[in-house]
């Protein structure tokens, strides 16, 4: 099976966290875009400051390649209005989908409203700009409780306010991968994770991300019915090797 459709080509640390320059790591956003053109994956995550570039690129090789950034990345502490600010930039720059850090502390901390709020403004702006957003919950930082429950209220929020076949558009997606954990514990998709996503978000559709190393570990998520998967290692993945990067 060819996997390549299902796999957003992904590339989200900054300068600093890479520990380089600025212009070298503009380099490796660049390497990372004309890769995932080449290879034909479905999409290249790179983040805000990029999109207008990686969308020229992507024109000039008339290819098919999604342009997908992250918003309020990677904490997902911040307002409304820094969200949707953030969020409209990016669609005037062209990025095709945008995955948004839902406020999970926010959640964590019981305030429902707040979080609700924000899944129904920014879907609400991501979809009036026929565009597809993705709702990161960081399911690293979450109970398994919690887990069903985020899932289950993004879900509910998209079936009240929006149209049936909008649902598609809407995904809920497991991490950032840059979430620390402690005594080698995953900081992403797992099988019992992704699995108590599928059964509590559906019909919305999945994203797996964060340790999904291997094509075979890609191949059991796709059988298990994630419809896309995050990784910075893609095409590793695609050709059968394992990566190794840290998220």
């Amino acid at each position: 099976m060819d996997i390549r459709s299902y796999l957003d080509s992904t590339y989200l640390k900054t300068a600093a966290q890479a520990g380089i320059s600025e212009a070298d790591n503009q380099q490796i956003v660049q390497h990372a875009i004309h890769e995932a053109i080449r290879e034909h994956f479905k999409l290249i995550m790179i983040r805000p400051e990029y999109v207008a570039m990686a969308q020229d690129l992507v024109t000039a090789a008339d290819s098919p390649l999604l342009v997908g950034t992250v918003i309020d990345f990677p904490e997902g502490r911040n307002s409304l209005k820094f969200k949707i600010d953030q969020a409209q930039e990016a669609i005037a720059n062209g990025a095709d989908e945008l995955d948004f850090v839902c406020n999970y502390n926010a959640f964590k901390e019981g305030q429902i409203d707040l979080v609700r709020q924000e899944i129904l403004e920014g879907t609400r702006l991501v979809l009036a700009n026929h565009k597809t957003i993705k709702w990161i919950i960081e399911v690293a930082a979450l109970s398994e409780k919690e887990i069903i429950q985020l899932s289950t209220l993004i879900k509910n929020v998209v079936m009240l306010h929006f149209d049936e076949e909008l649902y598609g558009n809407v995904f809920v997606k497991s991490s950032t991968g840059f979430y620390p954990t402690i005594d080698g514990k995953p900081n992403g998709a797992t099988l019992p994770t992704i699995t108590m996503m599928l059964e509590n978000a559906s019909p919305l559709p999945i994203k797996a991300a964060g340790g999904v190393r291997t094509f075979e570990e890609a191949l059991e998520m796709i059988q298990l019915g994630v419809k896309r998967i995050g990784t910075s290692g893609a095409k590793k993945i695609a050709e059968g090797q394992e990566n190794r990067n840290d998220y």
